[in-house]
This record gives C-alpha cells, sequence and structure tokens, in this order.
C-alpha cells in the first residue's frame, strides 16, 4: 500500500514506523506537518492509501482525513485523551499502558479505534520507555490496523465516554506543577517518578545553588543520605541531592536562569557539574552515577556505557577508552560493547559542543577522541570483539560499531548508517575503511547518500550486521553473554584470531589507517573551520529543536517524483526547440 507518514518531525517512533511498514512492503513517503495547505498538497502529489500521524502537535486538516483513511498513533490505552498520556502513565505508576491507534477527526483523540495494543510498565524514564515498549505497541497496532484496511482484517468502534469496560480517560496537559518536587516530604521513589515522566522533554521545574533548572536524567544514589534536598556530592558529572529518605543523582540540567536565557548560546540540558562547575567543586567525590560498566564471565567481558541519549563527549571518550583498555588488561576471549539501553551510541556529542566557548574546537577534539577509542578497537587482534546495539544507533555511533568483528542489534533496533543530515557533514570514525570492507566500495557510496533509517532485518541483509537480537527481555544482557559466550568455545575460534591477525596485517600493507584517518579529518576540519556553515546551523537547529521549514526530498518521495517529473518536461520542451530551431 502507499502510505503517507504525516509527522511533526521524524522522530524515533516515526523511523520506527517508516522501517517495519517498509519491510513489509509497503511504499512509504513522509511529509513534516509544517502548514495545512502543504499537508493538502502533499496527499494530492502522493494519493496514498493511508495517511499515518504518529507524531503531531495539532489537529490533521479535516480535508484529509475526510477524503482517505487517516489513522492517529496515540501514546495511550483505549480511551486516554490527551496531550500528556505517558507523562501521566508514569506519573501516575500506571501498572499497564498501550498504544491506540485512531481515526481522525474533528475532536482530538476521540475518533473510532481501529486498534490497540497494550504492555506492562517498567520503571524507567518517559524517553525509554517511548524508544522501547512504546515503539514495539505501536508497530504492533499499526500493522494490525493497515491490514485493516488493506484485507479487511478489522473494523473501527467507537468509543463512549464513561464505558466503563474502557480503563482511559481525558487528562489535561501535564505541568509543572503536577510534578513539582517535595524535597522534605518526597521520598527517593517519588522524586525518580517525577523525573522520569519528563525526562527528554519537557524536564522537572526546580532549583539548585539559588538558580532555576530543569532536572533530567535521574538515578537512585546508593548509600547517600543527608538534608533533604541538599547537594551531598558529585560523580560522573552529576550531583547527587538528599530526598527524605536517601537521594538521586541529578545527571543532567537545564539552567533556566535569565541570565543564561539572555546568553547569545540559550540554555542547554547539560551535564550537572558542568553547569554548576564552580558550585560543586568543594563537594565530596562519590561512586554511583557510573555511564561506563564492565562485567565479566568465565571468557567473556561486556563493556557497557550507557551516555545519556547516545552522545559521547570528548571526556567520555577518553573515559570510555581507558575502560576499554582496563578491559583489555582481562584474560578474556571475546569482548561485548554494550552500549545502553536505548542507545548505542549517536557519535559526537552536540550539546556540548553547542555550549562550548568555541563549538568548531569543540567538535575537532571531540572527533579525535572518538576516533582514538575506534582506533583501539580496530588494533585488538588477540581476542574477538562484538558490538551489540539493544538500542538505536546514528552517524558515528554505527560506523563506530562497525569495528567490531561481529554487529548485533536488537529486533527493534534503528540505524541511520550516515551524517548528511547534519549539514553535510563528511564523518569520520575510520568509515572510509570499517564500511567499504564489509559491503563493498560502491554498495558504501550508496548507504551513506541514502540517508534513511534502517531497520535490523535491512541492515542484516546489507551486511552492517551478523546477527539480530530478539526483542528486548527483562534481562537483555542474557543473551548476549550466551551468544558471546558460544563464539568463546567455538572450535573455529584461533582460526579466526590468526584469520584477523592476517587481514589487519595486510589492511595495513595495502594503506595506513593513518591514512584513512588524515583522509577523513581533512574534509571534517573544512566542515568545522571552513567558509561553509552549514554543520553549524544544522547543529543549532538540532540541538534547539528548530522546525524544518519544508521537507527533506529523500523523504519526502512525492515531492522527489515531482521534481523528476518537472526535469523531464523540461527536457523534453528544451529538446522541441533545439529541434525547431535546428529545422
Amino acid at each position: 500500500m502507499r502510505i503517507l507518514l504525516l509527522t511533526h518531525s521524524f522522530n524515533s517512533l516515526s523511523q520506527r514506523l517508516f522501517t517495519e511498514l517498509r519491510e513489509r512492503g509497503h511504499e512509504i513517503s513522509v511529509e513534516l506537518d509544517v502548514q495545512d495547505s502543504v499537508s493538502r498538497e502533499a496527499v494530492e502529489l502522493y494519493a496514498p492509501d493511508i495517511v499515518l500521524a504518529p507524531f503531531l502537535k495539532r489537529p490533521v486538516p479535516a480535508a484529509i482525513w475526510r477524503a482517505r483513511p487517516c489513522f492517529i498513533v496515540h501514546p495511550g490505552i483505549v480511551g486516554d485523551r490527551g496531550p500528556s498520556a505517558l507523562d501521566w502513565a508514569v506519573l501516575e505508576q500506571e501498572p499497564h499502558w498501550g498504544v491506540t491507534v485512531l481515526q481522525a477527526q474533528a475532536e482530538m483523540d476521540a475518533g473510532p479505534v481501529w486498534s490497540s495494543a497494550e504492555f506492562p510498565m517498567r520503571e524507567a524514564t518517559k524517553s525509554s520507555l517511548y524508544q522501547h515498549e512504546v515503539a514495539d505497541a505501536a508497530c504492533t497496532a499499526v500493522l494490525r490496523a493497515v491490514a485493516g484496511v488493506q484485507f479487511g482484517a478489522c473494523a473501527p468502534r467507537s468509543v463512549r465516554p464513561g464505558d466503563p469496560r474502557v480503563r482511559g480517560r481525558q487528562r489535561p496537559l501535564c505541568r509543572g506543577i503536577d510534578r513539582r518536587i517535595d524535597w522534605q516530604r518526597d521520598d527517593t521513589a517519588t522524586v525518580l517518578r517525577k523525573i522520569r515522566s519528563a525526562d527528554g522533554s519537557p524536564g522537572v521545574p526546580d532549583e539548585l545553588f539559588g538558580r532555576p533548572v530543569r532536572l533530567f536524567d535521574a538515578h537512585p544514589a546508593q548509600d547517600l543520605s543527608g538534608t533533604p534536598g541538599a547537594v551531598l556530592a558529585r560523580g560522573g558529572g552529576a550531583l547527587a541531592r538528599a530526598t527524605c529518605d536517601g537521594a538521586v543523582w541529578i545527571g543532567h540540567v537545564r539552567d533556566d536562569s535569565p541570565a543564561a536565557a539572555s546568553h547569545a548560546r540559550r540554555a542547554l540540558k547539560l551535564p550537572a557539574q558542568t553547569v554548576f562547575a564552580g558550585e560543586c567543586a568543594p563537594l565530596p567525590e562519590a561512586d554511583g552515577y557510573t555511564p561506563v560498566r564492565y562485567w565479566e564471565r568465565g571468557p567473556v567481558g561486556l563493556l557497557e556505557f550507557e551516555f545519556y541519549n547516545g552522545a559521547i563527549s570528548t571526556a567520555q571518550c577518553q573515559a570510555l577508552r581507558s575502560a576499554y583498555a582496563r578491559a583489555l588488561r582481562r584474560p578474556t576471549r571475546v569482548l561485548v560493547l554494550a552500549g545502553g539501553r536505548d542507545y548505542w551510541s549517536n557519535g559526537i556529542h552536540l550539546g556540548i559542543i553547542e555550549a562550548a566557548e568555541s563549538p568548531a574546537e569543540e567538535s575537532w577534539r571531540n572527533i579525535n577522541a572518538i576516533d582514538d577509542w575506534v582506533r583501539d578497537i580496530i588494533l585488538t587482534t588477540d581476542r574477538l570483539v562484538v558490538s551489540a546495539l539493544r538500542g538505536s544507533a546514528g552517524a558515528g555511533g554505527v560506523f563506530a560499531a562497525l569495528a567490531a568483528d561481529e554487529v548485533w542489534a536488537a529486533a527493534g533496533s534503528v540505524l541511520n548508517p550516515h551524517y548528511r543530515d547534519l549539514g553535510n557533514l563528511y564523518g569520520s570514525e575510520y568509515w572510509t575503511y570499517l564500511l567499504p570492507r564489509r559491503i563493498g566500495p560502491e554498495r558504501a557510496a550508496q548507504l551513506v547518500q541514502r540517508r534513511l533509517p534502517m531497520g535490523a532485518a535491512e541492515a542484516r541483509r546489507s551486511g552492517l550486521l551478523e546477527r539480530v537480537l530478539p526483542a528486548l527481555d527483562a534481562a537483555p544482557l542474557e543473551t548476549i553473554f550466551s551468544w558471546a559466550h558460544e563464539l568463546a568455545q567455538d572450535r573455529a575460534f584461533d582460526a579466526r584470531i590468526a584469520a584477523k591477525h592476517r587481514r589487519r596485517a595486510a589492511d595495513e600493507a595495502d594503506k595506513p589507517l593513518e591514512r584513512y584517518r588524515a583522509e577523513e579529518l581533512e574534509r571534517m576540519y573544512r566542515n568545522f573551520f571552513g567558509f561553509d556553515p552549514s554543520y553549524h546551523v544544522a547543529r543549532y537547529n538540532f540541538i534547539y529543536q528548530v522546525p524544518k521549514s519544508r521537507t527533506p526530498l529523500h523523504l519526502a518521495l512525492h515531492r522527489a517524483e515531482r521534481r523528476a517529473a518537472r526535469r523531464s518536461e523540461r527536457f523534453l520542451t528544451d529538446a522541441i526547440a533545439e529541434e525547431s530551431r535546428h529545422v
């Protein structure tokens, strides 16, 4: 079927649905909802069988939903209505939640229900639930609704207000006052729940060191306590703050003070220690907030690095590289790079870069730091290295993962193996060596130019992955440990290590690794310091979430087709004119 994704932005859920629907043979085009007339034009150009709205901030124009099936993907259970469905579910400790696919109509979230899917809630941030449980349920519900249109497999049903069989209800926008923390009375569990309900966006309004802030990225702080509300310690970029029965780590904050708002580079979501560097300097250091962790089971070592939103700053690259070096000193046969549950990595830390005194200089430091770590992986020849993607990966994160001997990804992972959306950034992480080595130079060139997300199944067919992990369960690392143990015990292990030695030596003789890096960084230097500001503009727009004014052509298939048709018409017109002149 021809399906038009109408969405406010091409966010994680939109990308997941894009890859899942394409995997099942549907033709998908995307239109960013920037204006009613533009959305109507997209429908006229593409003539879709279905319009699917996975993420909107305003109603669908009536001219669209009256003309053809138009599905709204609502991150709430049947009967739930309002703009803060998942926020309330986390805040009110719902044991189960879900996703509902509704038919669009004049009243938001009130149309007939085509399908729904539920899931048990886990203790996690709103953004993590959205990345996994909500995305999985949305795929189930959307595919069922699409089949309902295509094959008549289901029909919509109306939900009447007050129906006792329906748990969902109308809820208002979740405001800052609804999650306001009372540090004198709220226990650790309550503080965590309030911050997790706002994680990603908009954060919880609060004060630190007398300055208004928004809080993000909260974790329990074991073995710490003190006067409720007091800042107790620092560690790993975070600050520990006392609750009435313990303490929590606050990993990231946004400075909402007037001084920050008036600065040329407006306030950003940054590590708490970075924002309050002077204030927290006298505090003692404590363990607990540890984005980098190492486990070992027999011949398998596992290095987990759970950096917020998958971005890795210069300092984090250096810490990760040190942890990697320590892991190599252990007598293991297989080393697994497990990343985080939500993201393996998305490459350099654009937020830290944007906040730097010189974003160009910090970009340069950051890309060199991540290159140093990737080089260490490539040069590891005494054991097998596995990149295990439990979550998604993008840009430099994808190519860093390819430095391993094998790459595994969870079934619901989405990969974006390209850099060009960030102002035509050339990219580094030794991608010009790693990608052609896996899939050949011609296919590598096509892949990085395509600029589209890729699901795990497609990535495996393309040669980027060796294995697809099952969907994440209660113990996602167990499967990874089990598969890695099989690799370590494989009879062909010694032969693989010997072959790895030979290939690295042959590759180095053919073209030294440092030449790849020098060539990539020469292009990156122009991106960072050259006359073309595209990278800096794109980074600013990304960090501050500036809405796009139009849909990129690589997403808007319908507009690309029209451009091609116009080019063809101009070619024919010019050819006829030339022929007439000749005659």
